[in-house]
C-alpha cells in the first residue's frame, strides 16, 4: 500500500514538474528563397570547381600558396580544432557504452556494540571456532561497472551533435585555406602593382630630372628663371617621396606574405612581368544555389544549425528520468589468506536505478530556453551566411564589368597624356608653353599610369576574390 502511495506522489510531482514549461523541439524562422540566377545567367558551370593549382598560372604564386597552406598558423589552429572535435565524438560514443573499471580496495571498520551489526558480530564465527574481529577489516579485489540506458535519446543526440560539431570544424578548416589561398593571391598581385608602381615613378623621376636639368640652362640663358627652377625641384623632390612611399608599400606587403607563409620577412620571388596578362575573358558564376555545396562557411553553418538540434533534444531528454545499472564481480574477504578462495570469497552486486529530476527543474528549463536561443541563432546565422554570399558574389559580377569599361578608358587616357608630355616638352623648348603646362602634363601623365595599374591591379583582383567567393579555393 506504501509503495503504491509513494509511486503515486512521484508521477504527480513530475507530471506537475513538466506542465510548467514547453518542451518544444520543432523551432522554424521564415524562410528566404535564394534567387534562381546572378543576373540572368542560368549556366550551371562554375569556377568553383576548378582547382587552384589548375586556376592560377603564375607557379611562384602556386608556390608560395603551397608553401602557406603548409606552415600558416591559422590554419595548423584550425586542424587542431578538428582534433579536439574528433577527440569530443570519441568521449560522445563511450559514454552511451558501460563503464567498467578495476577496483581494488580495503579498510578496517568496528560496528559499536550496541547495534545491529556490532551485536550480530559479537556473536557469529567469521571461521570455525573464531568470532568476527571487533576491527573489521574488509578487502575487495575485481570488476565495477555503471551503465546508463539511453532511453529517451540523450546520450544519441549528444554523440549526433558532437559529430556535426566535427564535420563543422572540417568545413571551417576548408573555409580557412580558401581565404588563406585568396590572401596570398591577393597580396602577391599587390606585390606586382607595387613594383609596376615603382617603374613608373623612377620613369617620372628620370624625366623630372631631365627637365629641370633644361630649366636651369634655360635660366642661365635668360629663358627662365629662379621661379621655375624652384617648382621644377619641388615637383621632382615630391615624386622622389612617392617613391620611399611606394618602397615601404612593398616592403610591407612582402611582409604580409612572409606572415601568411607561417615564416619571418624575406624577399618575395614573382614574376613582375605577368602583371598586365590578361585574365580569364569569361567568369562562369554557376548559380546561387550551388553556393550552398561550393563554400565551405555556408556548409559549417549548416551543420551548427543540425548540431544547436541535437543539443535542443538531448536538452529536453533531460527532464526525463534516467535508468542507470551498477555492477561489480571480485573477491572479497577479511583476511588476504582467504581473499582468492573461490567460490567462498566471490562477491557480485547487480542494482538498477531510477533517478528523476525533481528539484532542480528550474536549471533545466534555464538550459533547454539556452538551448532553444542557440538553436534560433544558428538558423538565423545559416541564413545570413547565405545572404553575405549572394551579395560577395554579385558584388564581384558588379565590379568585373565596370572594371572593363574603366580600363579602356583609362589606357585611353593614359596614352593621351604621356603624347602631352612630349609635346610640352617641344613646346617648352620652342618658347611656346609655359614651364607650368609642362608640369602639369607631367603630373596628370604620372597620376593617370598610377591609376591604370590600380586598375589592373583590381582586374587582377576581381578575379581571386570572385574565385573565393564562389567556394572555389579550398578543394
Amino acid at each position: 500500500m506504501k509503495r503504491k502511495i509513494y509511486c503515486s506522489v512521484a508521477i504527480a510531482l513530475l507530471s506537475s514538474a513538466f506542465s510548467g514549461c514547453s518542451l518544444n523541439t520543432e523551432l522554424s524562422i521564415p524562410e528566404k528563397p535564394i534567387p534562381a540566377s546572378f543576373q540572368d545567367q542560368s549556366d550551371t558551370t562554375s569556377i568553383a570547381n576548378i582547382d587552384w593549382r589548375h586556376y592560377f598560372s603564375d607557379t611562384l604564386l602556386l608556390k608560395l600558396i603551397d608553401t602557406a597552406i603548409n606552415n600558416n598558423p591559422d590554419l595548423q589552429i584550425a586542424l587542431q580544432r578538428i582534433e579536439s572535435s574528433r577527440s569530443s565524438v570519441k568521449l560522445a560514443n563511450a559514454a552511451m557504452l558501460p563503464q567498467v573499471s578495476l577496483n581494488v580496495g580495503g579498510g578496517v571498520e568496528k560496528f559499536g556494540l550496541y547495534t545491529m551489526d556490532g551485536a550480530g558480530n559479537a556473536t557469529t564465527e567469521i571461521t570455525p571456532g573464531r568470532i568476527v574481529p571487533e576491527n573489521y577489516t574488509n578487502l575487495f579485489v575485481g570488476l565495477q561497472s555503471s551503465w546508463e540506458i539511453d532511453v529517451w535519446g540523450k546520450l544519441e543526440n549528444q554523440r549526433k551533435s558532437a559529430v556535426s560539431n566535427y564535420l563543422s570544424s572540417i568545413e571551417a578548416t576548408n573555409f580557412v585555406i580558401s581565404n588563406l589561398v585568396a590572401d596570398v593571391a591577393i597580396y602577391y598581385n599587390e606585390l606586382l602593382a607595387l613594383d609596376h608602381e615603382l617603374d613608373i615613378v623612377r620613369q617620372t623621376i628620370k624625366k623630372q630630372q631631365e627637365a629641370l636639368e633644361i630649366i636651369k640652362l634655360q635660366k642661365e640663358a635668360g629663358r627662365a628663371n629662379e621661379l621655375a627652377v624652384q617648382q621644377f625641384r619641388a615637383q621632382l623632390l615630391d615624386t622622389q617621396v612617392l617613391e620611399n612611399g611606394v618602397l615601404q608599400q612593398i616592403s610591407e606587403a612582402e611582409n604580409q606574405i612572409n606572415f601568411l607563409l607561417g615564416r619571418y620577412p624575406q624577399p618575395i620571388e614573382r614574376a613582375k612581368n605577368r602583371f598586365f596578362e590578361a585574365g580569364p575573358p569569361v567568369i562562369l558564376s554557376g548559380i546561387p544555389s550551388q553556393l550552398l555545396s561550393n563554400r565551405p562557411d555556408i556548409r559549417e553553418a549548416e551543420l551548427q544549425v543540425e548540431a544547436s538540434k541535437f543539443d535542443l533534444k538531448a536538452a529536453k531528454a533531460a527532464f526525463y528520468p534516467n535508468f542507470n545499472i551498477t555492477a561489480s564481480l571480485g573477491f572479497q574477504a577479511f583476511n588476504p589468506e582467504f581473499l582468492f578462495t573461490s567460490p567462498a570469497s566471490l562477491a557480485y552486486s547487480l542494482a538498477g536505478t531510477l533517478v528523476a529530476p525533481i528539484i532542480n527543474m528550474k536549471s533545466l528549463e534555464a538550459a533547454f530556453n539556452t538551448a532553444q536561443a542557440n538553436q534560433l541563432s544558428a538558423m538565423y546565422r545559416y541564413q545570413k551566411t547565405i545572404l553575405n554570399a549572394y551579395v560577395e558574389v554579385a558584388n564581384q559580377l558588379s565590379s568585373i564589368k565596370s572594371l572593363q569599361q574603366i580600363s579602356t578608358l583609362k589606357k585611353q587616357q593614359s596614352e593621351a597624356l604621356k603624347q602631352s608630355v612630349e609635346s610640352s616638352s617641344e613646346l617648352y623648348k620652342a618658347a611656346r608653353a609655359s614651364y607650368l603646362e609642362v608640369l602639369i602634363a607631367q603630373q596628370s601623365a604620372l597620376q593617370s599610369n598610377l591609376e591604370l595599374i590600380n586598375v589592373t591591379k583590381r582586374q587582377r583582383m576581381v578575379t581571386i576574390t570572385i574565385y573565393k567567393a564562389l567556394g572555389g579555393g579550398w578543394k
